[in-house]
């Protein structure tokens, strides 16, 4: 039978390379299913990882998914490198796209374009007050955040449907569930005219910088990885665990806010019961096919907004199912993981161990 053994010591280029080996198995097992679902599988590659790259319009697009990503996903590599599992960016996401919300709908046709400014704090700021919830239950009540965090993400969305089915619903918009549409001076800026790209990408690449500045140039972010890695090393060295609580749930809910009130005044507009598409949980996969290092996430970030535009244009043009596109998430995932054991573990065969009895029986034979 087979066995897995820990390696003396792993392999670090594989632990790098781990990764694209995923990639390569994902795309391997695709165009298995592609087959197994009737289809050309190159023409099904072509839609994925070819079609959404062929125009300018196309590359602005795949940077205007990777945004969020790469925001929430900075967020939670803090908390995974401090062995905290945020399961809930989600959820705060959402509420960061209802603190910007409330900020925009208070604008007037004058309103100072600043404003966008006060959109984005209010974002940040509702994203890191949800995740503050998590961060007080663990601390004072010991609850489990993997459990509060997670059950927290259908709090806010049911909040969601509450506002706009309710209170902020546009009573001009036909009856339909979403708010007004923000006015001009609440829109994000855009970096490319007749592209839907906007400044969010480049906030997101100066959050890159800070965060790899944070994690690997500062005593805060030390603390934060040793605590992770080594908790009773970090306690004997003073470090406070609670702040550590503290800091990385915050900053991860901030970021998966700010990410939320960028997408609702960049291309949404406005405040619908469709604002959270999965990116929470999509972020999980980014942060960890990124090996949660910031400059990694962004690839991850890239690679999976692939698979969002690609699933799009495979429902519409091969007439595949939609849920295609997480299929192709989890295939990466499981990926992932299967690389990862093999290279931390070896496969070794053990041969059945043999009785006192068979070996007596052999013996008088």
């Amino acid at each position: 039978m087979l066995k897995l053994e820990p390696r003396a010591q792993p392999s670090q280029w594989m632990s790098y390379d781990s990764p694209l080996l995923a990639l390569a198995l994902t795309v391997l097992i695709g165009m298995g299913l592609f087959a197994a679902l009737g289809k050309d599988p190159l023409q099904g590659l072509s839609m994925f990882f070819v079609e959404p790259l062929k125009t300018a319009y196309g590359v602005s697009e795949v940077a205007v998914k990777a945004t969020p990503l790469i925001l929430i996903a900075l967020g939670l590599a803090v908390c995974f490198r401090s062995n905290l599992w945020n399961i809930g960016a989600e959820g705060q996401y959402v509420l960061g796209a209802i603190g910007g919300t409330w900020v925009a709908m208070q604008a007037t046709d004058d309103s100072p374009r600043t404003i966008v400014v006060a959109i984005l704090a209010a974002g940040t700021l509702a994203g890191m007050a949800w995740a503050g919830i998590v961060a007080l239950l663990r601390d004072r009540f010991h609850a489990n955040e993997i459990l509060v965090s997670l059950m927290l993400v259908y709090v806010a969305e049911q909040l969601l449907g509450y506002l706009v089915y309710g209170p902020w619903k546009d009573p001009m918009g036909f009856n339909f569930p979403q708010t007004i549409t923000f006015l001009s001076p609440t829109q994000i800026p855009l970096v490319f005219e007749d592209t839907r790209l906007h400044i969010g990408a480049l906030i997101a690449l100066g959050a890159v910088a800070l965060f790899w500045v944070f994690l690997f140039r500062t005593y805060a972010g030390y603390q934060l990885q040793v605590g992770g890695l080594a908790p009773q090393a970090a306690r004997y060295a003073g470090f406070s665990s609670r702040r550590s609580l503290w800091l990385a749930l915050l900053l991860s809910g901030g970021m998966a806010g700010l990410a939320g009130a960028l997408e609702v005044a960049g291309p949404a507009g406005q405040l619908t019961p469709y604002v959270p598409v999965g990116y929470g949980f999509a972020a999980i996969i980014v942060a960890f096919v990124g090996r949660l290092h910031p400059v990694g996430i962004i690839f991850s970030a890239l690679l999976m907004s692939l698979f969002y535009i690609g699933g799009e244009l495979a429902q519409s043009r091969m007439g595949l199912p939609k849920a295609l596109t997480g299929v192709f998430q989890g295939l990466l995932l499981f990926a992932l993981l299967a690389c990862d054991t093999l290279v931390n573990q070896r496969l070794r065969w053990v041969g059945r161990p043999r009785t006192v009895a068979a070996v007596a029986m052999k013996e008088a034979a």
